[in-house]
């Protein structure tokens, strides 16, 4: 199967999936209704700054909500865990990092690329580092966590066991950045502090490939194909500290300019070393990544499957969704490999940013969303191919190699719950 039939083959298991039950409106808690009138003012203004001023507002609000919760001041009975206000973690936007911590989290990172793999060998021959060994489980298991029930809770505890892993092994003090892309799709992606390629970035732009021709993301059957714009980029990064690094997986379905695809004959989990390329494409980053679709995200689905739909991309309106926004933004090799796409190491902001979304989402109706059956949607498998049960809450997660151990979803809901304990700002 392609990488590039994903987000259009969903609307071929419509039928299939069907629609959640309606649900009652739960109303936001008294302290969030001002912010709940300013993210809705800033998504009808359409105005960029705006929407991201309010979804900065709710951070701010959730964190102070949270500390009230910690600290016993309210009365509210949230199931807690073991989260405490030392143990409290603040993920923040990387633009808002010192010079100092950004470079912390990208020395973790090429610590993590210097380490050796847990991945059996005998299983994985190209699985060279620990860093690999978390690129070479998502490959492992991507029809079963993408276009799922699992989708969101899975991503969730695979970016904290990755953040885990460079504290625990790395000596990483701070917590997992994320990337707005909201801030990106404003600047544009080259001269953002994310990827301009300086040594405090996360490594800039490929370099320049002339005449690279349209990504055609098409599925057959009749079904109208996505064409993208290529971008600036596309060879070998060459500045910022991942300049060096190599790419040892893959590909296994990696979309070309041009609409092609190729993948290693040799198998994903062949030794095949190359140059980590990028093709930033802010184009994408602005249709589809943009602030108002940011916010449009959060205040618009009013249960999880028309939420992680519309993040993914809803079927056969030939929007990739901000999921795909980003993804496709970064571009190059192995960002447009759906398989392989934790190879670049801007994938954990992106994903960072997707919990994000995710968890201010969750905040605005807590009771259901991050508990019970109604926070819960689709089945098992890639869009029930092949077909599978639905998913609950009582499904477990299970990311091998990575440092974890099973938990079931339910217990990855709250990102102040079961095994986390952190907040956005």
């Amino acid at each position: 199967m392609r990488a590039g039939h994903i987000a259009l083959l969903s609307l071929q298991a419509c039928a299939v999936l069907g629609a959640p039950a309606p649900q009652a409106t739960e109303e936001p808690a008294p302290p969030l209704t001002p912010v709940v009138e300013e993210l809705e003012a800033a998504l009808n203004s359409a105005v960029p700054e705006e929407a991201l001023s309010a979804m900065e507002s709710l951070d701010a609000a959730l964190y102070e909500q949270v500390q009230q919760e910690l600290n016993g001041t309210t009365t509210a009975k949230r199931a807690i865990g073991g989260c405490t206000l030392s143990k409290l973690r603040i993920r923040r936007e990387w633009s808002t990092l010192t010079n100092t911590e950004r470079k912390r989290y990208t020395d973790a990172v090429l610590c993590l690329q210097a380490k050796p793999a847990t991945w059996p060998a005998a299983q994985g021959p190209g699985v060279k580092s620990r860093f690999d060994d978390f690129i070479a489980v998502h490959i492992n298991q991507t029809m079963e966590i993408h276009y799922t029930g699992n989708f969101l809770s899975w991503h969730r505890y695979f970016t904290w066991l990755y953040e885990e892993a460079l504290r625990k092994e790395c000596g990483y003090t701070g917590a997992q950045p994320y990337w707005n892309w909201g801030l990106t799709a404003l600047t544009g992606l080259e001269n953002s502090p994310h990827f301009n390629g300086n040594a405090y970035s996360m490594s800039g732009n490929g370099a320049a490939v002339a005449n690279q021709g349209n990504i055609v993301i098409s599925a057959g059957d009749g079904l109208p194909p996505i064409v993208l714009p290529s971008g600036t980029g596309g060879g070998c990064v060459t500045s910022g500290p991942f300049k060096d690094m190599k790419v040892n997986l893959g590909p296994v379905n990696l979309d070309l300019p041009g609409g092609t695809t190729v993948g290693n004959p040799e198998g994903p989990f062949a030794y095949n070393p190359r140059c980590l390329k990028r093709d930033l494409t802010t184009a994408i980053n602005r249709q589809f990544a943009n602030a108002t679709s940011i916010l449009s995200n959060i205040l618009l689905p009013q249960n999880i499957n028309d939420f992680q739909m519309q993040m993914q991309g809803i079927p056969g309106t030939g929007n990739i969704g901000i999921h795909g926004g980003g993804h496709y933004s970064l571009g190059g090799d192995p960002g447009r490999d759906f398989f392989t796409s934790p190879g670049d190491p801007a994938f954990y902001l992106h994903h960072a940013m997707i919990d994000r979304v995710w968890y201010l989402w969750q905040a605005l109706a807590p009771n259901s969303r991050t508990k019970g059956a109604t926070a819960v949607a689709g089945t098992r498998t890639f869009m029930n191919m092949p077909p599978s049960g639905d998913a609950t809450v009582e499904d477990v997660v299970d990311i091998p190699y990575t440092g974890g151990t099973p938990l079931k979803i339910k217990d990855l809901l709250s990102t102040t719950s079961g095994p986390f304990c952190y907040v956005y700002l």
